[in-house]
């Protein structure tokens, strides 16, 4: 929280905050989100250059010299990149590995061949909130269409009461839950502990992507009744292989980083005292940084050579995990110029100021600026990036556990009500074969659910920490 309060300070804006200030600061930030709607959805730019040009025209309308909202833009860019961007790098090496040595195959096949025909909605809801934990949405997307397909044609499922547990889970995990790229954004945006983030996302993420996933795919199933399309059954990763990882070691290595970083909060919360050497270890080990790698290690003993991978093989596999995040990068980099573009200007001050007479509970206000952008672009990264930005004030003197819940909020929020400017709605409607129409009667009502009941814990979870 130390480092958030100097960021503030030295956040000087350009001109004395008044109520004309606000006005024009009030302006630039609709103005800065408007540029960021339009390049992204009507000129279909990509979210890296609207992210720049949108700060640039953020600081231009709040009277910002140009050096210095270029300045402002790049020191952003940079200190985010450096904060979250080994982190999201681990986190794609080990879910590759995951992928490609037939580990997540082997946690599905194992989970399938014990689950009943009454409880297949759940183990796929398990299943994959376990798989999403390292991987990216769009990666376990891909991961566990076949599954979902294969199942549903198999034992004559409906495709709905399968698939919408799996996209629960999955979604749940994408939005709420460290080191998915928003969460972290947003945990490094207001200064939380990622430990302590951690352990109340999971406990938010579980009882939603039930509500949403296995509950909510009863009356999904009755809405939209489709067969699985023949055509869209792609190959699994593991067909190629001789052999695969244990279910056990394999479970043991995605769950490693996520135990590391709850015993750091949970030693943390306990003993409390720097000076303590269980303290001090488990700072060490627990860190974000030190726990995926360890992971990443560790996998690759326990997934690459377990399914026969050579050093090559192994080299091979790394290479090719860093490519495809070029780009989620560089978006989250350019959302953290955004971020303290906003802050340098004063739109965080205006905020407090203006929130103190606001009868408004600072984690709903992060939902709604969530929500909105969420509707306006389409990226549940922006929308958390953006509005972490414009909340990150609100939590100088917010508790830890407060804190974590502002994350969450503005988490919740990024997954509200995917429609046709989001590229996961697509994905979902080819895949499943559905139309326009289907796919928001379920995944966009889904998502929906998701944010909605999340907020609804995030809130409880308030009064009670």
């Amino acid at each position: 929280m130390t480092h958030l309060r100097a960021e503030m300070l030295a956040a000087t804006p350009v001109e004395p905050i008044t109520s004309a200030g606000h006005a024009q600061l009030g302006i630039a930030v609709l103005t800065g989100i408007a540029v960021l709607v339009v390049l992204i959805t009507k000129f279909k730019l990509h979210a890296f250059l609207s992210l720049t040009i949108g700060s640039l025209v953020l600081g231009a309308v709040a009277g910002a010299p140009l050096d210095k909202a270029i300045s402002s833009f790049t020191t952003g860019l940079g200190a985010t990149v450096a904060g979250v961007g080994v982190l999201i790098a681990l986190g794609a090496i080990l879910g590759k590995l995951l992928a490609d040595s037939g580990g997540a195959d082997q946690i599905v096949d194992t989970i399938l061949a014990k689950a009943s025909e009454r409880s297949m909605p759940w183990a796929m809801a398990f299943i994959a909130g376990l798989i999403g934990l390292p991987l990216f949405f769009e990666v376990g997307i891909v991961l566990l269409i076949p599954v979902v397909l294969l199942v549903a044609q198999r034992g004559g499922y409906s495709l709905m009461r399968i698939g919408i547990p799996a996209l629960a889970g999955l979604s749940a995990m994408h939005g709420l839950v460290p080191p998915h790229p928003g969460p972290l954004v947003a945990i490094d945006a207001v200064g939380a502990n990622l430990g302590v983030t951690l352990a109340l996302g999971v406990l938010v993420a579980v009882p939603t992507a039930v509500i949403a996933g296995p509950l909510f795919s009863r009356y999904a199933a009755r809405w939209v009744d489709i067969t699985p399309p023949e055509n869209m059954i792609p190959k699994r990763p593991s067909e190629d292989l001789d052999r695969r990882p244990s279910f056990a070691a394999t479970v043991c290595t995605v769950l490693l980083p996520v135990v590391l970083m709850l015993l750091k909060a949970l030693v943390d919360i306990v003993v409390d005292d720097p000076d303590n050497h269980l303290q001090r270890v488990t700072d060490i080990i627990g860190a974000p940084l030190i726990a995926l790698l360890a992971a990443v290690l560790v996998g690759l003993f326990t997934l690459g050579r377990a399914a026969g991978f050579g050093r090559d093989r192994l080299a091979s596999t790394v290479e090719k995990s860093l490519a495809p995040i070029a780009g989620i990068l560089l978006i989250v980099g350019a959302g953290g110029g955004f971020k303290q573009t906003l802050i340098d200007i004063g739109v965080g001050q205006m905020i407090l100021d203006l929130s103190e007479d606001w009868n408004v509970s600072a984690l709903f206000l992060a939902w709604l600026i969530a929500v909105g952008i969420r509707l306006a672009t389409g990226s549940a990264t922006v929308a958390t990036i953006s509005a972490a930005g414009l909340v990150a004030p609100l939590a100088a003197d917010m508790s830890t556990t407060h804190t974590a819940l502002l994350v969450l909020a503005i988490g919740a929020g990024s997954l509200f009500f995917s429609h046709v400017n989001d590229a996961g709605f697509w994905l979902v409607k080819e895949y499943f074969g559905m139309s326009v129409g289907q796919t928001v009667k379920t995944w966009s009502v889904m998502e929906t659910i998701i944010s909605v009941v999340s907020l609804v814990f995030v809130l409880l979870l308030s009064l009670v920490l």
